[in-house]
């Protein structure tokens, strides 16, 4: 009874140290597998950032039309293959770069005072204009295409419409929010294409007093 009794506690305690042994190896490939993981998103995340830094950069020198993949992936110093890994066309890498302007936009928003709690966003969007004036004249001045005219426009069509528009909100409202989108979008391009005769301060001032009526309508 003795010599039973001795070999279950043996042998629970050895199946108690092997479970504990793999126990500790499955720990340990979880942190290797998730340092690997964090290495792999640095790695996409610098690709994606070297590639929209490479369309920036293009955009500003030639213009969109004139933007092949080949020019991008020379610049971003990354290889064809590498490029279709992450995005099928230059189209989606300029989509992504305005998500990407959406959320800044809307995180510094969030952090800032501004004249009017309408469309805070709008603020960040007229600075940005013009600090980075001849980008902005690429995207949506007299030298930009047409595909990024309509991409910017919706990117701020949607800055918009989550600034303004409340769930199941009536078409008119819905029409209205890409009436207040245009009328920005419009504005800031003819400011940029026009010099520095204006601040930042008087642009944001007359895009209130043109639209506020129209905001305050989508509002309710």
């Amino acid at each position: 009874m003795m010599a039973t009794s001795f070999n279950i506690k043996k042998n629970t305690q050895a199946a108690c140290a092997q479970f504990q042994t793999q126990t500790g190896l499955m720990s340990r490939k979880r942190v290797l597998l998730v340092t690997k993981n964090k290495i792999l998103d640095r790695r996409v995340q610098r690709t994606r950032d070297a590639l929209r830094a490479a369309l920036i950069s293009l955009l500003e020198e030639r213009g969109w039309d004139d933007i092949n993949i080949q020019d991008l992936c020379e610049l971003a110093n990354v290889g064809r293959s590498t490029f279709y890994l992450h995005f099928q066309n230059k189209e989606e890498l300029l989509i992504g770069g305005f998500d990407d302007l959406r959320v800044w936009l809307r995180m510094q928003a969030a952090q800032r005072n501004t004249k009017t709690d309408a469309m805070p966003f709008v603020r960040g969007l007229i600075e940005h204009a013009d600090e980075q004036r001849n980008l902005f004249r690429a995207i949506i001045g007299k030298r930009s295409g047409h595909v990024v005219q309509k991409r910017f426009r919706e990117m701020v069509c949607r800055l918009v419409e989550e600034e303004g528009l409340r769930p199941h909100a009536a078409w008119q409202q819905k029409a209205g929010a890409r009436y207040i989108a245009g009328a920005l979008v419009e504005l800031l391009a003819w400011w940029v294409d026009s010099g520095k005769e204006h601040t930042a301060d008087e642009i944001e001032e007359l895009f209130y007093q043109l639209t506020l009526p129209s905001i305050r309508q989508i509002n309710t």
